[in-house]
C-alpha cells in the first residue's frame, strides 16, 4: 500500500471544499451580525420561565443518591 492509496479523487477533494466553504460563509454571516442587546429597556416586558419536569426515573435515581427532588 502507497501513501497515495488514502487520497481521494479530485472530484471528492473539490467537493469537499466547496462543503467547507459553504460552512465557512455561514460562519462569516453569523460572525458579523450584531450582538443582541441587553439593556433592560429594550426588553419591557416580563419573561416567564420555563417549567422542568421531573420523570419519574429522575426522582427514583435522585432518591436513590439522596437528593430528594420533591
Amino acid at each position: 500500500m502507497t501513501p497515495y492509496e488514502e487520497i481521494a479523487t479530485p472530484a471528492d477533494l473539490h467537493a469537499d471544499c466547496m462543503a467547507v466553504n459553504r460552512e465557512l460563509a455561514r460562519a462569516a454571516v453569523k460572525a458579523t451580525r450584531p450582538a443582541p442587546s441587553i439593556h433592560f429597556d429594550e426588553f419591557p416586558r416580563e419573561v416567564a420561565k420555563r417549567d422542568i419536569a421531573i420523570s419519574a426515573a429522575a426522582q427514583r435515581l435522585a432518591n436513590a443518591l439522596h437528593l430528594h427532588l420533591d
